[in-house]
C-alpha cells in the first residue's frame, strides 16, 4: 500500500525573548506571523495558543519560562484558556477603544477573574492614566515601546510605572547597546528587542483529525457520553489520539505526571475542558479530509490490541493500541522516529516497538506490518514466535478493518 505525507495544517509562530538586565532570558513572546498586519483577531489568540499546545515539531514552543501572548478583548474570556496552566501566561492586554470610561469598567472584572485564575497581565503604558485606574492595580507588567513612547516622556512615564508596587516594566524594541544601557538606568528590569535576538520563526506542524471524528468528539461530549465511548471515538483517529496525549503532557497544561492512557487523559480533562478542546480540534481539521495513513495507522492500533488479547495483560493490551496507532508518526510529522517519538510521553515497551521492533511489543508490530505489506517470510516467522496461527492473524486483521470503518463483527 503506498502513501504520501499528509497536507498537515500548519500555522507561522515567531517567538521572541524577554531578557533581564544580565540578559538571561526569563521568558518569550509568541507571534501568529500567519496573519497579515493588523489581522490580529480573537480566532488567531485561539489559534495561537491550540498550535503551540499541539505543535508536532522538534522544537518545543512551551517550555518551562514564562510566555507573553497578545490578547484581544473578545478573546480574553475564551474557553481555550482553560486549557493552559494560567501561572505560565502572561496575557497583554490592548487598551480600550478610544479610551471610553465604559469599555474600561466593562472590562474590568473579566481581567479581575483572570489574575484571580492565575494569570498574569501586562498592559500599555496607557494604563498609567486616570481612566485606567482599575486596570494598573491588576497589572503585573507594563510593556513600553520605544518606538511608540516619546523620548521626552518616558522618564515620567517609567517614574509613574515604577510607583506602582509588584510591577515589572520591560522596554520593547530596544535595537542598540545605548538603548539597552539608557534604559537600564532609568530603572527597566526586562527588555526585549533585536539588540538582543531576532524572533525565532517555527512553521507548526500538527496531525489534523478527521473532521468526522472531531464532530463525533464534541457532540458525544456535549450528550455527557460516558469515558468508553469517548475513549472508543479518540482510538479511532490518529489525529484526536496523537493530539490529545501532546495536550495533556504539554508544559503549557501543566501535569506532574506523566500519562500514557487515553482512559487517563479523558480523565484528567473532564467534559468541559475535553469540550473545549475538541472545538479546538474542529477549527484545525476544517480543511482537511482524513489522510489514507491516519486510516491505517488505526487499523494497526486495533489489530496490535487484538492480538495481544490476554496474552500481555490489559495494561500492555493499551500499550499495543497506542504502539500501533503511533507507528506511522514519523511518516504523517516528517521527522525521524526518534524525534517523533520525544514529542509524546510513551512507555518503555511503546518506544522499543517504535523505534527498533524490539521488546514485548516488537514482534507484534513487525506482524501488523507484514499483514499489510505481505510479506510472507516476516509474517510466518513472527506469528510462529508468538504462537499465533495464519488464521487467528487473518482473522483478527478482518476485525481490526471492520472496527476502523465501523462495520460490526461478531
Amino acid at each position: 500500500m503506498t502513501t504520501t505525507t499528509p497536507e498537515t495544517p500548519s500555522a507561522i509562530i515567531a517567538r521572541q525573548a524577554i531578557v533581564n538586565a544580565d540578559r538571561a532570558v526569563v521568558g518569550y513572546e509568541l507571534f501568529d506571523r500567519s496573519q497579515g498586519n493588523g489581522l490580529h483577531t480573537a480566532a488567531s489568540d485561539v489559534t495561537l495558543i491550540f498550535n503551540a499546545l499541539s505543535h508536532a515539531g522538534t522544537e518545543e514552543l512551551i517550555g518551562r519560562l514564562q510566555l507573553f501572548i497578545n490578547c484581544t478583548p473578545s478573546s480574553l474570556a475564551g474557553g481555550h484558556l482553560d486549557l493552559v496552566q494560567p501561572e505560565k501566561f502572561t496575557l497583554e492586554i490592548p487598551p480600550a477603544e478610544d479610551d471610553d470610561v465604559s469599555l474600561i469598567e466593562g472590562r474590568t472584572p473579566v481581567l479581575a477573574s483572570l489574575r484571580e485564575r492565575g494569570f498574569q497581565l501586562a498592559f500599555e503604558p496607557s494604563v498609567l492614566s486616570d481612566a485606567y485606574q482599575a486596570w494598573a492595580s491588576l497589572a503585573d507588567y507594563i510593556k513600553f515601546d520605544l518606538a511608540a513612547v516619546p523620548a521626552d516622556q518616558l522618564e515620567r512615564l517609567v517614574r509613574r510605572a515604577q510607583s506602582l508596587p509588584g510591577v515589572d516594566i520591560v522596554a520593547e524594541k530596544v535595537e542598540t547597546e545605548a538603548q539597552f544601557e539608557s534604559c537600564r538606568d532609568l530603572g527597566f528590569g526586562l527588555f526585549q528587542g533585536y539588540w538582543f535576538a531576532r524572533p525565532a520563526v517555527v512553521a507548526t506542524r500538527l496531525i489534523a483529525p478527521s473532521q468526522l471524528a472531531a464532530v463525533e468528539l464534541v457532540n458525544l461530549v456535549r450528550r455527557q457520553a460516558s469515558t468508553d465511548e469517548i475513549e472508543q471515538v479518540l482510538k479511532k483517529d490518529a489525529g484526536l489520539a496523537f493530539n490529545l496525549m501532546r495536550l495533556i503532557n504539554s508544559a503549557g497544561f501543566g501535569m506532574q505526571r506523566e500519562v500514557t492512557s487515553f482512559r487517563h487523559a479523558v480523565m484528567i480533562l473532564g467534559l468541559k475542558k475535553l469540550f473545549r478542546w475538541a472545538a479546538l480540534l474542529l477549527l484545525a481539521s476544517k480543511n482537511g479530509t482524513p489522510p489514507a495513513m491516519g486510516s491505517l495507522a488505526v487499523v494497526r492500533g486495533r489489530l496490535m490490541e487484538l492480538l495481544v488479547a490476554d496474552r500481555l495483560g490489559p495494561e500492555v493490551r493499551e500499550h499495543a493500541f497506542v504502539a500501533g496507532i503511533f507507528s506511522m508518526l514519523d511518516v504523517m510529522l516528517g521527522l525521524s522516529m526518534e524525534q517523533a517519538t520525544k514529542l509524546l510521553t510513551l512507555p518503555d515497551e511503546v518506544v522499543d516497538a517504535l523505534m527498533t521492533r524490539s521488546g514485548p511489543l516488537g514482534t507484534y508490530l513487525q506482524l501488523t506490518e507484514a499483514c499489510e505489506s505481505g510479506d510472507e517470510d516476516v509474517f510466518r516467522t513472527a506469528s510462529e514466535s508468538l504462537g499465533l496461527t495464519s488464521q487467528e492473524v487473518n482473522w483478527a486483521h478482518l476485525q481490526a478493518l471492520a472496527w476502523s470503518d465501523g462495520i460490526p463483527t461478531q
